[in-house]
């Protein structure tokens, strides 16, 4: 596929770049399809919302894609379990390690178990702790590490080679890339092409595997990735043309709280991505309330972040007819409060 353009991107202020582009495996709708049977009895196939407020709100045909209804309550479990069923019958009684800040932890957990294996998860100690007995209660050994200073793919890495478990990182591998795609595929299954797919990007492996899906079958549709603003490392990447790393970002929108993208991810979506914008912990907020009030349903910061871009007017122009994803709903009820107090 040639390459897209990216829109305005924003000044980079990296302090670095984050290593040169490997050599990309290709993942393709194939691979994606592939996912598909793979996921199929196991993973949900989560509902499509409609609701005539968010459409004028927006001023266009809204169709949000609702992955808080996945497994483990976000589309995580789509890549996890692509990845860990592929691994052969020694490595899943040896076991898996995963790092993350909850959704993958909880994905990569639950996906060991329903496969007879086990899982370590590196986590960050002040993840939200619904996040952190949620994957305690899927039976997988936790160890926390600083968020702000420490380096959990190392630590990953060091436990894999310590205990002789597989890796399954949160978002830079092929199979996790195309399992993620598979929620663009069941979304575009069911509503036909659109003009626009809004994705909210943290590491990338969402937006990678959905824009790879997406344009293979609708092409010219805007690839449009959405980051918080503290946590722009995509879009500044996207404008330095290179991966640039940045401060561990502070932001509600923890799933999204990612200091550069993945290798792998970037190189795919830096091809196919038309545009990065970035919305404020406030329009989160907004977004997660509208959510609630109006769709009745519960979504955490990250998986609002793209509903929130729309609904704060950051997409210009407005295509007719618009796919959101959102991305989970793992936030528990105190934490829920606080932020819509």
């Amino acid at each position: 596929m040639s390459p897209r353009p990216t829109g305005p991107a924003g000044p980079a202020s990296p302090t670095g770049p984050a290593g040169p582009e490997p050599d990309v495996p290709a993942v393709t709708l194939d691979d994606v399809r592939d996912a598909a049977r793979r996921l199929a009895g196991v993973a949900h196939r989560t509902p499509v919302l409609r609701s005539r407020t968010v459409d004028a709100l927006v001023g266009a045909e809204v169709f949000l894609k609702c992955e808080n209804f996945q497994r483990v309550g976000a589309f995580k479990f789509r890549g996890a379990y692509n990845a860990v069923s592929r691994l052969p019958a020694g490595q899943l009684r040896r076991g898996v390690v995963a790092y993350s800040s909850g959704n993958h932890a909880q994905a990569v957990a639950l996906a060991a178990r329903e496969l007879g294996s086990s899982a370590v998860i590196v986590m960050p100690e002040d993840s939200p702790r619904s996040k952190l007995d949620a994957t305690a209660g899927y039976g997988a050994e936790i160890v926390t590490y600083d968020r702000y200073t420490g380096d959990r793919a190392a630590l990953g890495r060091q436990l894999a080679e310590e205990r002789g478990l597989a890796l399954i990182p949160p978002y830079d591998h092929p199979h996790i890339i195309a399992g993620q795609g598979t929620a663009a595929l069941e979304l575009i299954e069911e509503t036909g092409p659109l003009d626009a797919l809004l994705t909210p990007v943290g590491g990338g492996g969402l937006m990678a595997g959905s824009a790879i899906a997406a344009t293979a079958l609708v092409p010219g549709i805007r690839m449009i990735g959405v980051e918080p603003e503290a946590g722009d490392d995509t879009r500044q990447s996207l404008a330095a043309g290179h991966r640039v790393t940045i401060p561990v970002p502070h932001t509600i929108a923890d799933g999204q709280a990612v200091d550069a993208p993945g290798e792998l991810t970037f190189a795919v979506n830096r091809r196919l991505l038309d545009s990065v914008v970035v919305v404020s912990d406030d329009e989160i907020r907004a977004a997660m309330r509208t959510a609630f009030e109006r769709l009745k349903i519960v979504a955490e910061p990250s998986g609002a972040s793209a509903l929130a871009a729309l609904l704060a007017h950051r997409v210009d122009p407005v295509p007719p007819r618009i796919g959101v994803i959102i991305s989970g709903g793992n936030i528990g009820l105190d934490r829920f409060l606080e932020l819509m107090a």
